[in-house]
């Protein structure tokens, strides 16, 4: 007993059907999520389409990043051609879904490859003077100064300047880089930093207390600052204003607790 087979022909008819059936069941999905707001819709159509995004990432398997972060960015490419899809052309959707998958993963490693966040706006500026670069140097045997840059561009001089300096994010140097001062002198980058200035802490409270002690009396604003300022004990300040050093003592614990009450109100 013989099982019948479908023929060749047969096989091509089936699998068109099948193609058409499904090409207007996408078309519902499509019509039921922009024009009614249908999210189950919208949902079902990423669920259509997601092998589709799968397919894309993998083209970039072979790069450091683990392919779950690439089909990521791939669905999040394929949630924003449906969103920007339009039904009313007539094209097929996967034929704007394609280009728009991959400009989001493109966009993904472009972004990821500079060494600091830059604004996006920036980065394309920046990769533009960076082509230019390129291009007008073979054409000039040397490199392009910034006004030819400006001029090839059409941009301002201040904006190729900018782009220029945004262009040193895409790469970090480590701070163990060898570092040369120009002047015989040789080390680390790190080596390079100034040291944190221990005064800047207390920069706030000096300013503070300086406006506050304006509003002391004279004598305690005098005594004050030949105590703190000057660094005299109190009887060096006993002996300096006239006073006996109890006197003195009082009119510290008094003017301490006047730039107290000033400082706290």
């Amino acid at each position: 007993m013989s099982t019948a087979t479908s023929s060749p022909p047969q096989q091509s008819r089936q699998l068109k059907r099948t193609g058409a059936l499904r090409a207007v069941g996408n078309e519902i999905l499509f019509v039921r999520w922009q024009q009614h707001g249908d999210r189950q819709a919208r949902d079902e159509l990423v669920q259509r389409f997601l092998p589709l995004a799968r397919k894309l990432a993998r083209r970039y398997s072979g790069a450091r990043e683990p392919f779950d972060d690439l089909l990521q960015v791939a669905s999040l490419g394929l949630v924003k051609a449906i969103d920007r899809f339009d039904l009313s052309r007539g094209t097929a959707f996967s034929s704007f879904a394609v280009p728009t998958i991959l400009g989001e993963l493109k966009r993904y490693f472009r972004d990821l490859g500079w060494a600091v966040h830059v604004p996006r706006g920036a980065q394309e500026r920046a990769v533009k003077v960076e082509e230019a670069q390129q291009m007008l140097a073979s054409r000039l045997n040397r490199a392009p100064t910034v006004p030819e840059l400006a001029q090839y561009l059409e941009y301002d001089i201040e904006d190729v300047l900018d782009a220029l300096e945004t262009s040193r994010a895409h790469h970090a140097s480590s701070l163990d880089a060898p570092y040369d001062d120009g002047e015989g002198e040789s080390g680390t980058m790190v080596e390079s930093f100034g040291d944190l200035d221990p005064s800047l802490q207390s920069a706030d409270d000096r300013v503070t207390i300086t406006a506050a002690a304006r509003q002391l009396p004279q004598r305690e604003r005098e005594v004050l600052t030949l105590r703190f300022v000057h660094d005299l004990t109190q009887t060096q300040i006993a002996d300096h204003i006239g006073v006996s050093q109890m006197q003195v003592s009082r009119i510290l614990r008094r003017a301490i607790a006047h730039l107290t009450e000033i400082t706290d109100g």
